[in-house]
């Protein structure tokens, strides 16, 4: 429950633990596009955090590697939400699904976190295709690095969003998720940042649900869709990640 304990429930979760029962969530609408999602903030545990919402509506569905509503399947929205670096919370669904709630946000919804700074997203748009990013780049390295270990324990997650106008396949859909990430490796190489990533980076396609037809059956670089989503990409992720180098 936002803004007050949950109280147990002998068919429901475990209640919230203390440090986090009375977090008031605030939520105040920042004017923006709505194709670049509602910019929301909250206060919650003494924190000043803001969150980035999708009202997807009926008729969308969404492939993503999200911690709430992953996989593919019907969404209603999709969550951005920030939190305080050296986040304590181990059941972060059930976070997001806080979140959610106090936003008013009803049936299955796509839920991501990030400690990046939400409110400082960036955009690329082509062709109808818009992808919004948040960008943290304090733990960053190289997919196959053997060094784990030694990565400096920092926040940081590169969260991508996108959504586009046309129907696309199950295929598809995996196959523009599989896009979106080599344009973001590419952003990064380009802003001269010597790594693929995060640990924790996740997508989000959200499309149309297809029709008889099927939906687009691809969505790799050298494809209509799969082009514009990853020029989308490459320039929201740069425009995200130079700051991020300089305050490296």
């Amino acid at each position: 429950m936002i803004g007050g304990a949950r109280q147990p429930r002998e068919d429901g979760p475990s209640p919230v633990p203390p440090s986090h029962q009375g977090c008031a969530i605030r939520s105040v609408r920042l004017q923006l596009p709505a194709q670049r999602g509602e910019l929301r903030d909250r206060h919650e545990d003494g924190h000043h955090l803001h969150h980035l919402v999708w009202r997807l509506g009926p008729g969308v569905r969404v492939c993503s590697s999200a911690v709430l509503g992953g996989g593919i399947g019907p969404r209603a929205w999709i969550l951005n939400a920030q939190v305080p670096g050296g986040y304590p919370r181990l059941d972060p669904d059930r976070h997001l699904a806080e979140i959610a709630a106090s936003e008013g946000l009803t049936g299955s919804g796509a839920g991501l976190m990030t400690a990046a700074d939400v409110a400082a997203y960036t955009t690329g748009h082509d062709g109808g295709v818009t992808a919004t990013v948040t960008t943290g780049l304090g733990v960053r390295g190289w997919a196959a690095s053997a060094d784990v270990d030694c990565l400096p324990h920092r926040p940081g997650t590169v969260n991508i969003v996108l959504t586009l106008p046309a129907a696309l396949s199950d295929a598809a859909l995996v196959n523009a998720v599989a896009t979106a990430t080599e344009a973001k490796v590419q952003a990064l190489l380009d802003a001269g940042l010597d790594c693929s990533g995060t640990p924790t980076d996740a997508v989000c396609v959200a499309a149309p649900e297809p029709g008889p037809d099927g939906g687009e059956p691809f969505a790799g670089p050298r494809s209509t869709w799969g082009a514009r989503i990853a020029r989308a990409v490459h320039t929201a992720v740069l425009a995200g990640a130079r700051p991020a180098r300089d305050l490296s």
